[in-house]
């Protein structure tokens, strides 16, 4: 799908479906309390996921009828990890914004993204964890989407905390690209990683 494709499709037809997935996120997180930092809402990352996926996605969504699912990933990727939804409850969330089919590529990519029970940060993403993300489609790109919105926020803020995880993001990023890197990508768009993220990461770390 080419970024025109997509942009005339998510203004279009999907504008209303979105912003309803979107409030819905943002008041899940913040019913329990969650926050970015010390202090922001969670939304601020929320939206960074969701508008990295609207602006540097498309090449890797086949067909218009997965961008609301993709989309709706997006918001919901720390549902399961964080705000207490289990995956049925993601599931029957998706459903009342999508048809069943698009509903479970919904939660199976928020599955995916679900870290392990650990109690170290390599524990939590361990190899099993990324086998989920190579495996499920449109994981590989979602993940991407996270690193770019966490990394383009610690890159632009100085305290000692974001200046800490944007060293802990570089040192990462050889090791997390080749992790989430599918062999299904070959054959199939949906398990790809979009160039212009992976270019727009590259660039934070290099300056």
């Amino acid at each position: 799908m080419t970024q025109q494709e997509f942009d005339h499709y998510f203004l279009h037809e999907l504008r209303l479906s979105c912003t309803e997935i979107a409030v819905s996120a943002r008041q899940l997180h913040a019913s329990v309390g969650q926050t970015y930092g010390p202090d922001l809402p969670y939304a601020v990352h929320l939206d960074a996921v969701a508008d990295a996926l609207v602006r540097l996605g498309a090449e890797c969504i086949t067909s218009a009828a997965d961008i609301l699912p993709v989309f709706f990933a997006a918001y919901y990727h720390d549902s399961i990890e964080d705000a207490r939804l289990t995956y049925n409850d993601v599931v029957r969330t998706a459903r009342q914004h999508m048809d069943e089919q698009a509903a479970h590529i919904a939660a199976e990519a928020v599955y995916a993204l679900t870290n392990e029970k650990g109690r170290t940060r390599a524990e939590r993403a361990n190899e099993h964890y990324y086998e989920g993300i190579r495996t499920t489609p449109y994981a590989p790109m979602l993940k991407l989407c996270d690193r770019l919105a966490n990394t383009t926020f610690s890159s632009t803020h100085n305290d000692l905390a974001n200046q800490h995880m944007r060293e802990v993001y570089t040192r990462e990023w050889p090791h997390f690209l080749a992790a989430i890197r599918s062999p299904l990508a070959a054959a199939d768009p949906r398990y790809a990683l979009p160039q212009p993220m992976l270019q727009a990461i590259q660039q934070l770390h290099d300056s």
